[in-house]
């Protein structure tokens, strides 16, 4: 049986929350999490590789357990509390798992400290100009006009309904989409602190859009393992997306799996075995 601990580390005044599984003397795996969920999303995969890695899954600041900045939520101020939570929990070479905003956060550390990083496993996490879908585009006219017209617009992505839609579009058959995740989403969604912070980075997701030729230049320069776990039928990120990493990495590893966006929510035992067979190369 898997032993899954619940731990929380004082990153400079700010509360991380993560799980953590596994022995510490195995080879480490970060986990990271993407909008609007949290570590949550893990629950199924970290008990398939816990007996093979050292797994540590934290929320990042704003969102699940961990605590709500006041002020400066961009991508590189969540980033950096990241990065100076693996150095507090002893994280000094790892792999790590990214998926949807959990991978240009990963990607900055890669950029920080590429000798850090010995693979990434990117699930619907996005490096690509052509990874990105029209759904994009009520974001993108926020990026373009930043607008109170154009941000009160993009509260409908924090609605309910829009949480369940992201959940279960895509999915052959939607019964098997468990409603514990999203309903859990939404709780976390409904707190007042939570509507601004989400709206800034709607906004400023358009700085790692900025970012992806230094992404590209980081996985040419320093070809990392990489394999790609993608739910082909996911409304934001494209599979072209997946297939460009082997413009940069020809090695990469990419797989193709019959859902959507949250792709652990149908496939987690698929994507675990890919991993335990990817990662050991």
């Amino acid at each position: 049986m898997t032993i899954i601990t619940y731990r929380t580390a004082d990153v400079d005044g700010l509360k991380i929350f993560y799980r953590e599984a596994g022995s510490p003397q195995a080879p480490k795996l970060l986990l990271l999490h993407g909008f609007p969920s949290s570590s949550h999303m893990f629950r199924d995969l970290i008990p398939l590789l816990a007996d093979r890695f050292h797994i540590v899954a934290p929320d990042l600041p704003g969102f699940g357990q961990s605590g709500l900045p006041a002020s400066g939520h961009s991508f590189e101020a969540i980033a950096a509390v990241i990065d100076r939570f693996t150095e507090i929990v002893g994280l000094d070479r790892y792999a790590i798992y990214v998926f949807d905003y959990g991978a240009p956060t990963g990607f900055r550390l890669a950029l920080r400290h590429p000798e850090r990083i010995t693979a990434i496993i990117t699930q619907n996490g996005n490096a690509y100009e052509e990874g990105l879908s029209e759904g994009w585009n009520p974001i993108r006219a926020y990026w373009e006009d930043a607008s109170e017209a154009n941000r009160q617009a993009l509260k409908a992505l924090l609605r309910p309904e829009a949480t369940i839609w992201q959940y279960t579009h895509g999915v052959p058959d939607t019964h098997t989409v468990s409603p514990d995740g999203y309903s859990l989403d939404n709780f976390y969604l409904a707190r007042p602190e939570s509507e601004a912070i989400q709206l800034d980075l709607f906004g400023d997701y358009k700085s790692n859009v900025a970012l992806y030729p230094a992404f590209q230049a980081y996985f040419r320069a320093h070809r990392p393992p990489l394999l790609a776990v993608w739910g082909k039928h996911d409304p934001f990120f494209l599979p072209p997306g997946a297939e460009a990493f082997k413009r940069d990495i020809p090695d990469a590893v990419i797989r193709f799996f019959d859902t959507g966006h949250f792709a652990l929510e149908t496939h987690a035992t698929e994507i675990a075995a890919a991993i335990r067979d990817f990662l050991p190369r």
